[in-house]
């Protein structure tokens, strides 16, 4: 156990973010660098070492929190970095952008505040980057088999470094111009910085993954033709076809998906444009969806120059305190208030949009929306209740509805679907075509990244069991886990 009085004599304290007026000028991360090593180890001392510690279970990777907290505490960063990377190829990211399910599992949280396992994970990362403790693991000796890997998400890294670790020869293949999928393209630099995806995507080269840019797969390569030239195959493609908003005016200059706004955003911070092709700047921007999505993109348009933001939620507003509905230890919806948000901008809850309106050029130019309430289950809209509101670019960031199935990978491999449209698999994450696996969003739907990371490491297993015949690898979740969480 780490400190035995700990939770009861050490505050919880998060990491520290640059002011507001200085951050929203540059695209670097939010926080302030080198903040968290001076605190993290009384924060780690806060962990109980529980006798059932739930933090695991509300992990889907299982991550050995109460271990890696001990280590912290005691300050020896190359045992707590071992103990992380046991269950997770890539903390550096889980401890940036998952929304800590772990957190809300912990038993401290039933009366107190929780630890902060989400610091303390990437105070381990970071320091171990910065002492060199993070090296390549090249396999001692290659099994003679191919993989080729579809997607270079988190599910899609994390399938290829465990496979070339157990010294298979893997691809992967990424049909954008950069490795990393929605980790390079849809999180905004200031919540990521790309640094962090760029050093991985090295020490997997190192290891001998090799990774194939600018390929889609089902387009530029026939999806039955790549089977063939490989003795298995992970699709880790993700769940890319975004929800869409059938309303009149859908059609104006200025309505864009999230996944057509925030990439060029990140594509500046790259060097490929000088300014967006799609820019919030001087502009009234209305931002769909009260999602993480939502909230890049608010803090993608203050730094853009917004003249103002404004995000619409159909739900009504989260308390702050969890409900009957979501006991402990499992992950509630709460008012959440992100960096973005402590930016500025405005929230409006239970409002539906009715219609875009327009200028004579196809431009739009205003929102209408109208006020909603639940009546026995249903969503209603309240009479008298309508009204517009500045939009001269609109976001939509409703979600995703599956994974892509225009580009013909579907089609061409002969997979089949399940009731949700996502790509059916097994215990194995096989498929129904023989030597294909799925892993991530692709066959779980939309979800959090440390799902895609376990789900990347299982499908691993399942596929190094199919070249093998067994497998050393480990296997943290089945398809059918839901853990603790949504």
């Amino acid at each position: 156990m780490a400190d035995p009085k700990g939770f009861l004599t050490t505050d919880r304290e998060v990491a520290k973010t640059r002011p507001v007026g200085q951050r929203v000028q540059d695209w670097n991360e939010v926080y302030v660098p080198g903040s968290l090593l001076p605190i993290i180890s009384k924060q780690a001392g806060r962990c109980m070492d529980c006798g059932i510690p739930f933090c695991h279970n509300g992990c889907p990777l299982g991550n050995l929190i109460p271990e890696w907290n001990d280590y912290a505490y005691r300050e020896d960063w190359r045992e707590a970095s071992e103990r992380l990377h046991a269950t997770n190829n890539f903390p550096e990211f889980t401890g940036r952008l998952c929304p800590a399910p772990c957190e809300a599992a912990c038993v401290l949280g039933i009366n107190q505040p929780a630890v902060t396992i989400k610091n303390v994970e990437v105070s381990i990362i970071d320091k171990a980057w910065e002492t060199g403790d993070v090296t390549p693991q090249p396999p001692e000796r290659l099994s003679g088999k191919t993989v080729a890997v579809i997607g270079s998400g988190p599910a899609g890294l994390a399938a290829a470094q465990q496979l070339t670790r157990a010294g298979h020869t893997v691809a992967v293949y990424e049909r954008a111009d950069r490795i990393g999928g929605l980790l390079r393209y849809g999180i905004p630099e200031f919540k990521m910085e790309k640094r962090h995806i760029n050093r991985r995507i090295e020490q997997m080269r190192a290891e001998g993954t090799k990774f194939r840019t600018g390929v889609e797969i089902g387009r530029d390569i026939d999806a039955a033709k790549l089977r063939k030239r490989y003795d298995a195959v992970v699709i880790a493609a993700g769940a890319t076809t975004a929800r869409d908003l059938p309303v009149p005016g859908r059609e104006l200059t200025g309505v864009y998906q999230a996944m057509e706004y925030l990439p060029l955003a990140n594509k500046v911070q790259e060097g490929d444009y000088v300014t967006a092709p799609i820019s919030a700047e001087g502009k009234h921007v209305v931002v769909i969806g009260g999602g993480d999505t939502g909230a890049d993109c608010v803090g993608t348009a203050h730094r853009q120059g917004a003249a103002s933001v404004t995000q619409l939620e159909i739900m009504p507003r989260p308390g702050e305190e969890r409900s009957g509905a979501h006991p402990w230890p499992t992950f509630p919806m709460l008012y959440k208030v992100t960096s973005a948000h402590e930016e500025g901008g405005e929230r409006v809850y239970s409002v539906s949009t009715t219609h875009f309106e327009g200028d004579e050029d196809g431009n739009v130019q205003w929102l209408h929306l109208t006020e909603v309430e639940f009546k026995d289950g249903k969503l209603e809209q309240k009479p008298g209740a309508e009204r517009k509101i500045p939009a001269q670019l609109v976001t939509l960031a409703m979600g995703f509805t599956g994974t892509d199935q225009e580009n013909g990978l579907v089609q061409q491999f002969g997979l089949e679907l399940d009731a949700r449209g996502n790509i059916a698999r097994d215990a194995d994450f096989a498929t129904n075509v023989d030597g294909v696996f799925v892993a991530g969003d692709a066959g779980r739907g939309q979800s959090l990244i440390v799902w895609a990371i376990a789900e990347g490491r299982s499908a691993a297993r399942g596929v190094d069991r199919y070249l093998a015949g067994t497998s050393a690898l480990p296997a943290p979740i089945r398809p059918t886990d839901r853990a603790l969480v949504v």
